[in-house]
């Protein structure tokens, strides 16, 4: 018996910082916080820090891009979990929120995620195993793996019949 090669999976993009106002980091409050994020083959992400954080809120944030990260995981994930069960989805939407303390010395860290789907399924005998998917697919999502903090799960699911 011959044992299942586990894949790693490399990632790539270029952070470019763009807030250069022409003095450069000469001064805390002489520069923009904007960069752009690339990955080849994909539309450029416009982002920048946080507007508390002196950034441009019309752009995504780090804070953003981690909520969404987590979000999007947990979905794809959740979608795999139902076929694999033969819950068939229907609809899938998240209001993802998440909480980040300062720790008063310049940095920080989140505490913790709460995601939120409202899930519509294709046919009410499905709910209870709807309702369980949501338990495979944290087990499943790489990026909830990957956090110190915890990412809690407020699911609803209803019936489309």
């Amino acid at each position: 018996m011959t044992e299942r090669a586990l894949g790693e999976h490399r990632y790539a993009l270029t952070s470019t910082w763009t807030g250069n106002t022409g003095t450069g980091t000469s001064g805390y409050r002489d520069y923009r916080r904007d960069v752009t994020l690339e990955v080849q083959g994909k539309p450029d992400i416009l982002a920048s820090s946080d507007k508390p954080f002196r950034g441009d809120p019309s752009r995504w944030n780090p804070e953003d891009l981690l909520l969404a990260s987590l979000s999007e995981c947990h979905l794809l994930s959740y979608l795999h979990a139902c076929v694999t069960t033969g819950v068939v989805v229907v609809e899938y939407r998240d209001t993802a929120s998440g909480l980040m303390r300062e720790d008063g010395r310049g940095g920080g860290s989140f505490v913790e995620v709460v995601l939120r789907p409202q899930v519509v399924v294709a046919e009410a005998s499905m709910i209870e195993a709807a309702e369980k998917a949501h338990a495979q697919a944290n087990e499943w999502c790489f990026i909830a793996n990957s956090m110190n903090f915890p990412v809690r799960h407020e699911a609803a699911v209803t019936a489309q019949d």
